[in-house]
C-alpha cells in the first residue's frame, strides 16, 4: 500500500481524505478508525483504473492521530505517525479545507464520502459536481467499489445550517448525536480577564462561541474557565432582495422594533428610497411593515397601503406558496422565508441562525420529538 502514496498532489492520481475513509465504519469491520479501509479504497482504485501503480495523496485532519485511541490496530497509529514524519500524509488542522483548495486548483478526483454542504459558498464550483468525487462502498466479500457522488445542488438555507453545526464542531459544542449543548450556546460568557472581549455581548463587535475543553466553556485566548453571563440575547440578520439580488443587510438586535419602508422617518428604521429605482420605490408604503425581535424569536407586521405576501421555507429550504400577510397580526418570520413588499422586492431573513436563535430551535425541535426507548437525556453543562 505504502508504494501507492504520493508526496505531493500534483504527483497523485487521486486525492484521497484519509480522515474521512479511515472513520468509516461501514467499510472493513466495525473499528471506529482503521487504515485497513485505506487498503481496500487503494485496492478498488487498481481495479478501476488497471493500474497496480496507482497513486494517491492523503490529507488528514491532526484530530485523526489526536484519536489514536480508537485504532483497534495500534501499529496503524506507528504506520500514520511515520507516514506522517515522512511526507505521505499532509496533516492539516481542517482536511476538508485543504482537500477542496487542491481540488479546486487542480481539478484531481478526490475519493471521500462527504458532501462538502458547508463549504459551497466558498467553492461554489461543488454544485452539481458528478464527476470529481468518488465515494467508497462495501462490496463482494469484504472489498470496497467507488461510485461517482452526485453532490446535487444545496439550498441557502441547507449551506448555512450545515456551517452552523461545523462552527458548533469545531467549538466542541456538539453533542455526541451532533446536536448542540443548547445551554453552553444559549448562554452570554466572560472572560475573567478584564481586557478579553471575545466572548461579551456587550462589546459591540463579533461575540465568538465558547471552547469547550473537559466539560467547561472556555476563554480560546487565554485558556481560563469562562464565566456565565446570563442569558445570551438574540439577534437576526435581514437582507433585502431586488430582482433576486442582494442589495443590503441589516443586523436586529434583541427587544429591537425596526420599521422598514420607502422613508419610515425613523432613525433605527430602515429607508429602502435609496436602494430602489423610482417606479419600485413608489409602490412601497412609507412605512411597510416592522419587524421585531424579542425572546430568541423573529415575527413581521404588515403596516402598508397596499399589501405584502410571506412565504415560509420548508425543513430543507424549499419554498411554501405565498400568502398574505394580515395587516395589524405578528408573522413569525424565520430563517429562508420570504416577505414581498412589492412585485420584485422581497425582505428576507438570513439563512444563518444566530446562536441564541440556534439554541432555541434545537430546545423546540427536542421537545416536539420523543427519545427512543432506552434513550438518555442529553448531557446538561453546570
Amino acid at each position: 500500500m505504502e508504494r501507492n502514496l504520493a508526496t505531493s498532489a500534483d504527483r497523485a492520481d487521486y486525492l484521497v481524505e484519509l480522515s474521512n475513509i479511515a472513520c468509516q465504519t461501514g467499510l472493513g469491520g466495525p473499528a471506529p478508525r482503521s487504515l485497513h479501509r485505506l487498503h481496500l479504497v487503494i485496492q478498488a482504485l487498481v481495479r478501476l483504473t488497471g493500474d497496480r501503480d496507482v497513486s494517491v495523496y492523503l490529507v488528514a485532519d491532526r484530530s485523526l492521530l489526536g484519536g489514536r485511541k480508537e485504532f483497534t490496530e495500534q501499529a496503524d497509529v506507528r504506520t500514520l505517525r511515520r507516514w506522517v514524519a515522512a511526507g505521505l500524509v499532509e496533516e492539516v488542522p481542517d482536511a476538508d479545507e485543504r482537500v477542496l483548495e487542491i481540488a479546486g486548483m487542480t481539478g484531481i478526483q478526490v475519493v471521500t464520502g462527504d458532501h462538502y454542504d458547508d463549504f459551497r459558498l466558498e467553492h461554489p464550483w461543488i454544485q452539481g459536481n458528478t464527476w470529481q468525487f468518488l465515494k467508497p462502498e462495501p462490496a463482494r466479500k469484504g472489498t470496497v467499489r467507488l461510485v461517482p457522488l452526485d453532490m446535487g445542488h444545496r439550498t441557502g438555507a441547507e449551506i448555512s445550517k450545515k456551517m452552523e453545526l461545523s462552527a458548533l464542531k469545531k467549538q466542541g459544542l456538539l453533542t455526541p448525536a451532533r446536536k448542540p449543548l443548547v445551554e453552553v450556546v444559549g448562554r452570554a460568557w466572560r472572560c475573567p480577564e478584564r481586557r478579553c472581549t471575545l466572548y461579551s455581548v456587550r462589546s459591540g463587535g463579533r461575540v465568538m462561541l465558547p471552547r469547550m475543553r473537559r466539560g467547561v466553556p472556555t476563554c480560546e485566548l487565554h485558556g481560563t474557565p469562562l464565566l456565565d453571563d446570563g442569558v445570551r440575547p438574540g439577534t437576526a440578520q435581514v437582507k433585502v432582495v431586488v430582482d433576486a439580488e442582494c442589495v443590503a443587510r441589516y443586523t436586529l438586535d434583541e427587544g429591537s422594533r425596526t420599521t422598514v419602508g420607502r422613508a419610515p422617518g425613523e432613525a433605527d428604521g430602515i429607508a429602502l428610497h435609496a436602494l430602489l429605482p423610482p417606479v419600485l420605490a413608489a409602490r412601497v408604503s412609507r412605512r411597510h411593515v416592522v419587524v421585531s425581535v424579542r425572546g430568541g424569536s423573529v415575527v413581521v407586521r404588515d403596516t402598508s397601503t397596499y399589501g405584502s405576501r410571506i412565504r415560509a421555507a420548508g425543513r430543507h429550504g424549499r419554498l411554501g406558496p405565498w400568502a398574505r400577510l394580515r395587516p395589524g397580526s405578528d408573522h413569525p418570520f424565520r430563517p429562508g422565508d420570504e416577505v414581498e413588499l412589492a412585485p420584485g422586492l422581497v425582505l428576507t431573513r438570513s439563512g444563518r441562525r444566530f446562536p441564541a436563535e440556534l439554541a432555541g430551535s434545537w430546545q423546540s425541535e427536542a421537545a416536539r420529538r420523543p427519545l427512543p426507548p432506552g434513550a438518555a437525556e442529553p448531557t446538561r453543562i453546570m
